[in-house]
């Protein structure tokens, strides 16, 4: 009896010690501001500088780390998905939101997770909307909950972008619409040229060229008077695809000109992709085939359809890596969380009898022993089914690049036979024009005949133009034969 108390007070003394040792060391009173001002900073430059909103976040992530600060925690790893998404880094910058979500559904945070909802929505817009509408309609329940009108703007602007890219323009202007008078509220100028930007954008859809141009002018103008540059670079090139169609051509060369600056300058590979294609179209309407041709080169060595169409199966599979990486995380705070019990139920029963303690300690072990391998035993089925899900995600993947690479092979040999007819078809009738000049020069034929006869090569040479042009954007011509 007396060895088996001994071993209870021995158990007691070792419980304690560990918790003890566990203990976080964290001071409470520190301050949090330094964190909170390093986020704000990073928020602040997503339109001016994405790489500083990136840095301001690691910053803020690091000290509210050292600080316990899971509010802040949860903020900064949402900053740096902003920065990730603006970098067009889509991969990074679910993953951090990710992270985000989780720490602000520690902290219980519903303002956080309504946000990251927003942010993840605003992810996928460009290629699952259905996915992209599930995720900022969260957001919006959230918002209207809590009755902030800064989020619900937000979601409102971005539910108006889904509608906007699936050419319902009736119903993104009554979101656009919402969310700008709840801007002129809160007066937020920034976001109220994102408004203005928006409304240009539908006015152009629906080919309301005046009215465009006003609202697309007037952000154009806000945004570059604030350093907006990530939003004056898509301004820009919405002003040149606008004044193409106008036919202004000039007026299209120089925002072109100007977006392509803003775009080198803010190092973003989507928006210099972006300025690519609008130059071949503006080219392509010039009738300025050569140079159309080189920027239609540029443009096949990056396939948007394959980043796109990658995109939403990426995401979703970070998704899915991610939950099965939480199942994980909650085995192991099952464990951990048995482990604190015990102490707890230790600490708790030291008062009474000995025999009473070990009784009781046995009889509670075997019943939360029963119940963790229960749980255990279910996650780890849990588990083997995401992994199951991952294997046909990842089979499902390598089926979509065999199936773009084949679609690029079959690009690049229309670009080899254009290039080949373009020697073999153009060279002759420049070659017959260059004889037909030597002769007029020598006089060995007749002016009009030689006339007649370089009209005729001219004509030839416009109609092979022509025809290579109707080949190139004629997915069901796969030849450049007649």
């Amino acid at each position: 009896m007396k060895k088996a108390y001994l071993i209870v007070i021995f158990l007691l003394i070792a419980t304690g010690a560990n918790i003890y040792a566990e203990a976080p060391l964290t001071d409470v009173t520190q301050d949090t501001a330094q964190v909170n001002l390093l986020i704000k900073q990073g928020y602040n430059s997503r339109l001016t500088d994405y790489q500083q909103t990136i840095k301001k976040g690691k910053s803020a992530l690091d000290m509210a780390q050292k600080l316990n600060y899971l509010n802040g925690i949860a903020e900064a790893y949402r900053i740096m998905g902003i920065g990730e998404y603006y970098a067009s880094h889509e991969e990074k910058a679910i993953s951090n939101y990710l992270y985000a979500l989780n720490y602000f559904k520690s902290a219980n945070n519903l303002f956080g997770q309504a946000k990251v909802y927003n942010n993840i929505g605003n992810l996928y817009l460009f290629s699952d909307y259905d996915k992209a509408l599930e995720y900022i309609q969260k957001g919006l329940k959230t918002a209207q909950k809590l009755s902030d009108d800064r989020m619900i703007a937000n979601a409102y602007i971005n539910m108006g972008n889904i509608y906007n890219l699936k050419k319902n323009f009736t119903q993104a202007l009554i979101y656009y619409t919402k969310s700008q008078e709840l801007f002129k509220k809160l007066n937020d100028p920034v976001n109220l040229i994102l408004c203005s930007e928006n409304f240009g954008l539908v006015y152009y859809e629906l080919k309301d060229y005046d009215k465009a141009e006003h609202f697309l002018l007037k952000s154009n103008k806000d945004a570059v008077t604030m350093d907006l540059n990530t939003t004056v670079c898509s301004v820009d090139l919405a002003l040149a695809s606008l004044y193409i169609d106008k036919k202004n051509f000039n007026e299209a060369q120089k925002y072109l000109d100007e977006a392509k600056a803003y775009a080198e300058a803010i190092d973003d590979d989507k928006a210099k992709a972006d300025v690519n294609y609008t130059s071949y179209l503006l080219q392509l309407n010039k009738k300025n085939y050569q140079a159309a041709l080189l920027s239609l080169h540029s443009i096949y060595t990056r396939d948007s359809t394959i980043a796109k169409s990658n995109l939403s199966s990426s995401l979703n599979l970070l998704k899915e890596q991610h939950d099965q990486q939480e199942k994980q995380h909650e085995s192991d705070l099952i464990i951990e969380r048995q482990k604190n019990d015990r102490v707890k139920f230790w600490w708790a029963v030291s008062g009474f009898g000995l025999l009473s303690v070990v009784v009781i300690l046995l009889v509670n072990n075997v019943q939360r022993k029963a119940k963790t391998n229960a749980s255990l035993k279910d996650l780890n089925t849990e588990i083997s089914k995401q992994k199951d899900n991952l294997d046909r995600i990842n089979h499902h993947l390598e089926e979509i690049i065999d199936e773009r690479t084949r679609d690029l092979q079959i690009k690049n040999k229309k670009l080899s036979e254009y290039s080949s007819y373009l020697s073999h078809q153009i060279r002759g009738p420049i070659a017959t024009l260059k004889g037909l000049m030597n002769l007029e020069k020598e006089g060995l034929v007749d002016e009009k005949e030689c006339i007649s006869m370089m009209n005729k090569c001219v004509s030839d040479i416009d109609d092979k133009i022509i025809d290579m042009t109707e080949v190139l954007h004629n997915p069901k011509r796969t030849s450049f034969e007649s």
